[in-house]
């Protein structure tokens, strides 16, 4: 299983994760831009934010708000999650790996 994943690097950071980027923009765009105070922007940015997210923009809303407030957001597009069933492979799988591969 594969999942999108963004660090919004707010003081603590905060993570974000959905199953691929277009929903984790969407997310970013609702939990975060949407979140923002208007009062925090200048009224230009507020109103572009606000059409940006009305129109369903997600992505360039993301990109705007980072502009604007200057918060680094990581988006990483793929993680690989690893379930409880993949380590009954394990022991299996060391043998194959680098590490093992030139034990005498």
């Amino acid at each position: 299983m594969q999942l999108a994943y963004a660090v919004v690097r707010f003081d603590p950071p905060k993570v974000f994760v959905a199953d691929d980027v277009d929903t984790l923009q969407w997310v970013l765009a609702l939990q975060v831009v949407a979140r923002t105070p208007a009062p925090n922007l200048d009224g230009a940015t507020a109103d572009s934010l606000r059409g940006a997210l009305l129109a369903e923009e997600w992505g360039r809303a993301v990109f705007e708000w980072i502009n604007a407030t200057g918060t680094p957001v990581d988006v990483y597009p793929e993680i690989e999650v690893y379930e409880a069933r993949h380590v009954a492979m394990g022991p299996a799988e060391l043998q194959f790996t680098p590490l093992f591969r030139d034990a005498g």
